[in-house]
């Protein structure tokens, strides 16, 4: 394989291929720590998001704030065993409504026949693990989203930030160098992912966890609410080292062009 040609390209789902707005496991978070009497806001949940979610849930249960609630809710302060009784309230609940998240993104079948037509293959990596991603599968398969592979958060030791999702990317499609790669996330952590890698990584802006809104809530603000939105997003995304940024996967295209004129040039991530 040449390595001054894009051999794959690699997706996160949530907030880039399908749930527009990144919304669906924030509700289930948000009830999930109400069941043992903790508040916590959306902007809480948002945080850590592209992680496995028992990650995430630890990274939430770090914040003083949220720590401090705990104890005083539960007599304790939060430990692993607390965790996990959050982890194994909130994967029902997230089973429970993913479906009614599972619209595509726009643009995402016309980005897939792009794909194919240049002769790249599409891997996919997700912070749900497996019992989430399963009624997601044939729903995204009949709107025209069916990529080469699947790796989720508990299939490896280590999820997101770490490399590894991306390692077994890589050997179920059959793709290297790294640099042949481009990793496409809504989050921070999962340009990390890319990153750590070795790959070209590509945030989305404007349909995904940083901007956290769905279409019809987007429609609602005013042009300058959406300027300034979009403008935190689009530094937020940079300044986790992304290589670009797109306000959504339609506007990929030119962004593969870009990346393939610098390998051609012998540029590397």
């Amino acid at each position: 394989m040449s390595q001054n040609h894009l051999s794959a390209v690699v997706f996160d789902w949530a907030g880039t291929i399908i749930d527009h707005g990144s919304q669906a496991p924030m509700g289930v978070f948000v009830k999930a720590f109400a069941t043992f009497g903790v508040a916590i806001s959306v902007a809480d949940a948002r945080g850590p998001m592209g992680m496995a979610k028992r990650d995430h849930i630890k990274a939430m249960m770090q914040e003083p704030h949220i720590a401090s609630a705990w104890t005083a809710a539960q007599g304790t302060p939060p430990d692993d065993v607390a965790i996990d009784r959050i982890y194994e309230v909130f994967v029902p609940m997230n089973i429970a409504v993913v479906t009614d998240f599972a619209i595509l993104i726009e643009g995402v079948p016309q980005m897939v026949d792009m794909l194919r037509a240049r002769g790249l293959k599409i891997g996919s990596t997700t912070g749900y693990i497996r019992e989430i991603m399963e009624p997601l599968l044939p729903l995204a398969s009949a709107q025209g989203y069916a990529p080469d592979n699947l790796v989720c958060a508990g299939d490896l030791a280590e999820g997101r930030p770490s490399p590894l999702m991306m390692y077994r990317t890589f050997l179920d499609l059959g793709v290297w160098p790294a640099s042949s790669v481009v990793k496409v996330d809504d989050t921070e952590v999962g340009i990390a992912e890319g990153l750590n890698a070795g790959c070209w990584t590509v945030g989305v802006a404007m349909t995904g966890n940083v901007f956290g809104l769905n279409p019809s809530e987007t429609a609602a603000l005013t042009e300058l609410e959406r300027a300034r939105m979009r403008d935190a997003a689009y530094a937020r995304l940079t300044r986790s080292g992304a290589h670009f940024v797109v306000d959504s996967i339609a506007d990929l295209g030119p962004v593969l062009d870009l990346i393939e004129g610098r390998l051609l040039r012998g540029e590397r991530p």
